[in-house]
């Protein structure tokens, strides 16, 4: 067999890529069959979650407890929220901006179908609670949890015996995992072929023009914002996207960035980022830095406005801009994430007519991939820059494996 094939079907991309390929086409010329594959995609990402919260515990306390120094730990965590608020603002302003230009929402009204989305509105119009987003997030209740725990142990005598048995315990863990990652080719057939059976090629055509935009925006950011990031500190991001196409493969095809956390998270530590480093920026990422998400929301609120023909005075954009900044944060551990945030903000705004959300609700699962490829390609940018600041940063082992 040729070397490159022999490669080629060694790899574990090859087949995310054609499962996905499988499932449209499966989604498109039998929906029927295609529309009772839901539960494969949502059974696959119920279990990666179950790995979520083991790992990033494992991770932060025995990052904490072998760092050792507590003011570094401090020192990384507030240099982390201020990258992720720099970054995201960034995004929302990117977002508002290539709405403003390109003017998504002047399209033909009547072309779209309105979805059921009363839920949705009545859990906005409650507005944004920091104590709802703290019980519903579980990935911020355990970040609590392995800091307190990983501070205590720098305290206890015998530390050394508890990490130990804390390094089998993730040993085990990431093992159980890299054979779970094997049907993952199976979760993305699913998972395209429910998406496409349900709203159908033919749905995007009344929106193609905000899913281009939004799709076209992320790529503008990730190329040209994380890409001059990655540049600055002498690396390449097309280098590095080659080297996590994988996990990117993975989120394409189900649509969720969680599925690639532990995954990403292995990769970023065997490419010269330190454990602690990747233990506490990747969880604190996945609440505090999705530039996909912020992109997403600022550009579906401008899309509302136009869509209704609400102008927006310059205060009232700076007025949105700040509302997201805060309740884009509350995007993540929150049933219907997106949707909910978007209406919160709406509803604090009092100008966009909720009940436009409709228009959103048959595409929203396409442009959920594109949010979650720029989270995940966001949040390891933002580790790679907070490791190289610390000096925590193996430059020789990163350019051997990102080729």
């Amino acid at each position: 067999m040729n070397t490159t094939l022999k490669s080629i079907l060694s790899h574990l991309t090859f087949y995310v890529l054609i499962a996905i390929i499988s499932g449209v086409l499966l989604g498109h010329f039998a929906p029927h069959y295609g529309i009772k594959l839901e539960f494969i995609g949502n059974a696959f990402i119920s279990i990666i979650k179950v790995f979520i919260a083991p790992i990033i515990f494992f991770t932060i306390v025995l990052g904490i407890s072998s760092m050792g120094d507590l003011k570094k730990v401090g020192r990384i965590g507030i240099k982390s929220l201020v990258y992720f608020e720099v970054v995201t603002t960034i995004s929302l302003a990117i977002g508002v901006a290539v709405a403003l230009i390109l003017k998504p929402g002047n399209i033909d009204r009547s072309q779209i179908l309105i979805a059921d989305v009363s839920k949705y509105a009545k859990q906005g119009s409650e507005g944004f609670s920091w104590l709802k987003f703290l019980e519903a997030n579980l990935t911020i209740q355990i970040l609590i949890i392995a800091i307190i725990l990983g501070i205590l142990l720098n305290f206890y005598k015998n530390k050394n015996a508890v990490i130990n048995l804390l390094n089998k315990g993730s040993k085990f863990v990431f093992k159980l995992l890299k054979y779970v990652m094997y049907l993952a080719p199976v979760a993305a057939f699913g998972a395209m072929a429910f998406t496409v059976a349900k709203f159908g090629l033919h749905t995007l055509i009344p929106l193609g023009k905000l899913l281009a935009c939004v799709y076209v925006t992320m790529a503008l950011f990730i190329f040209v914002i994380l890409g001059s990031i990655m540049k600055y500190y002498g690396l390449n991001i097309f280098k590095f996207l080659n080297y996590i196409k994988n996990e990117i493969l993975i989120v394409l095809g189900t649509s969720s960035s969680e599925t690639a956390l532990p995954s990403l998270m292995n990769k970023l530590e065997k490419s010269g980022c330190s454990v602690p480093i990747v233990g506490l920026v990747i969880p604190a990422g996945y609440s505090f830095n999705l530039d996909g998400t912020s992109i997403y929301l600022s550009m579906a609120a401008i899309f509302l406005a136009q869509l209704y023909n609400v102008p927006l005075s310059f205060q009232e954009i700076l007025m949105l801009i700040g509302i997201l900044m805060l309740t884009s944060k509350g995007a993540a551990g929150v049933t219907g994430s997106g949707f909910v945030v978007l209406a919160s903000t709406l509803a604090s705004m009092h100008t966009i007519p909720l009940e436009g959300l409709g228009f959103l609700w048959g595409v929203d699962k396409f442009m959920s991939e594109a949010r979650a490829i720029t989270n995940i390609i966001g949040n390891a940018v933002a580790t790679i820059v907070i490791a190289k600041s610390e000096k925590e940063f193996d430059e020789t082992l990163y350019n051997e494996m990102v080729k």
